[in-house]
């Protein structure tokens, strides 16, 4: 039996809600937090999901950018849509670090690093205090140079949330609900 995203409760059947920017499957009495969203199977165009009845006709401009987001992640299955941040790497949270102890294990000062990179010395500076994040352009620049590699790699974390265990905690294990 499917467990309401929310609170945990057993139930038959399921609604999709849209809470605060997040759709969950919530029984009937967590519905209320937020707002049903239907799927429009019938629909020959607009977007994929709507929250109030639509004319379609009127939502064609958003109809398309809502049904290319929409083709991407319906090609997977059951599997969220992309986003933009999906193509994107991390930066590893020790650059910093990385960048002083390659350009010292090569001997240059940050000075000679920056004019070897074309760059001024206090973005140098900077990246290695930690206080700024590289650019890609930057990013990409330091990596050539110093033989190194500021991309994040698969962390222990991230495979903490795969654990293959679906249904074992929901949202209201985590969060105390103000009735």
């Amino acid at each position: 039996m499917p467990q309401c995203e929310m609170c945990g409760a057993d139930e038959a059947s399921l609604t999709t809600t849209k809470v605060e920017g997040a759709e969950l499957e919530l029984c009937s009495s967590c519905t209320d937090f937020g707002t049903e969203v239907r799927d429009e199977s019938t629909g020959s165009g607009g977007s994929k999901y709507s929250t109030s009845s639509s004319t379609g006709k009127s939502s064609g401009s958003s109809g398309s950018s809502g049904g290319s987001s929409g083709s991407s992640g319906s090609s997977g299955g059951s599997t969220r849509p992309r986003d933009m941040f999906d193509d994107m790497d991390e930066i590893a949270t020790d650059y910093d670090d990385q960048i002083r102890n390659a350009r010292e294990s090569r001997g240059l000062s940050q000075e000679e690093l920056a004019n070897q990179l074309n760059e001024k010395a206090s973005l140098i500076r900077k990246l290695e205090r930690g206080d700024t994040l590289p650019t890609d352009d930057i990013q990409r620049k330091l990596e050539g140079a110093l033989d190194i590699s500021l991309v994040e790699g698969d962390s222990v974390d991230d495979a903490d949330w795969d654990s293959g265990d679906a249904g074992t905690m929901t949202l209201g294990d985590v969060v105390k609900r103000k009735d």
